[in-house]
């Protein structure tokens, strides 16, 4: 939101999990190694799940704009939804590890957070705006400790605090639970070796992220491994969607995301007077901005605004 490792590329709608884990064992037959496609991915939500775009609104005004913020808060830290069009430059977060970063022009659309993470990626998002002392930075960290599957034991101290602050105990030995070793980069090519890419380089850039967590590396470190720079190539399963494109949400508004950076989106929303979504939640820890592009990052959103 930035999964385990060679799961997550089958968000472009490629190999199936069972034919890469096959490939896996396969290449390493003699090697005992953590199967990186155990159990579901943490974070699952992909290109197939962006359902909502709605091409009709492509042309439309929304009228005058107002600050998101200016609307009453939900307990989570949501907004409750009035009539009119809103905006807000809203904090977001990488969740796919070893992807491209936004560039202008990029076209995203709603989808839910789904994965085996699920709970514990959406809890961190909405107890961030009760910790507006904790820096995104640092949030960020934990949730690439979570996409990747690292130990919360592992993790440095200013990590763990951040995590006892924003998740429950049981969500915390959850983390454990879920976790993968460390693997050496000798390892990691055995398990990668055979594999094509993007599998293997998202395969790489987790088993890395894991043991830089491990070693308390800089922010800088981590985000050059999960944050590809350069141009993007065009993904498998990638679709044409211009970078207007509003989305309906199953509530009833409708919410459209323009990527300035992983870390900075601007969210809209627009809420038709005398529509069922007045009244409603906009909650954003719970939604997922997704590339068209399969080959960029996958955008977690929180209702904190960015540079606060």
């Amino acid at each position: 939101m930035c999964f385990a490792a060679a799961a997550m590329v089958v968000s472009a709608g490629g190999t199936a999990e069972a034919q890469i884990g096959g490939l896996i064992r396969k290449v390493t037959p003699k090697v005992k190694l953590p199967n990186l496609l155990a159990g579901k991915p943490p974070i699952s939500t992909n290109i197939k799940d962006a359902i909502y775009g709605d091409p009709s609104q492509d042309a439309f005004n929304p009228g005058p704009e107002m600050s998101l913020t200016s609307l009453q808060r939900s307990k989570t830290g949501g907004f409750i939804l009035r009539a009119g069009y809103y905006s807000m430059e809203a904090q977001s977060y990488c969740l796919h590890a070893g992807t491209y970063g936004p560039t202008s022009g990029d076209g995203y659309l709603y989808a839910p957070v789904k994965g085996s993470a699920k709970k514990i990626v959406t809890a961190i998002l909405q107890n961030s705006t009760k910790h507006p002392e904790i820096a995104q930075r640092d949030i960020q960290m934990l949730l690439w400790a979570v996409v990747a599957r690292a130990k919360f034991e592992n993790l440095n101290n200013r990590l763990k605090i951040v995590a006892a602050q924003l998740l429950t105990q049981k969500q915390l030995a959850s983390m454990n639970r879920s976790a993968l070793d460390v693997l050496t980069n000798r390892q990691v090519q055995q398990v990668t070796g055979g594999l094509p890419e993007p599998i293997a380089r998202i395969a790489r850039a987790e088993a890395d992220m894991r043991r830089m967590l491990s070693g308390g590396s800089s922010y800088s470190d981590l985000e050059s491994v999960a944050v590809l720079a350069g141009i993007a190539p065009r993904g498998a399963g990638s679709i044409d969607v211009p970078a207007q494109r509003w989305s309906k949400h199953p509530k009833g508004y409708w919410v459209r995301y323009n990527a300035r950076s992983y870390s900075r989106t601007k969210v809209e929303i627009f809420v038709a007077p005398g529509s069922k979504a007045e009244g409603k939640e906009y909650d954003p820890a719970t939604a997922i901005a997704v590339p068209v592009n399969t080959a960029k990052q996958r955008l977690g959103q929180s209702a904190r605004v960015y540079g606060a």
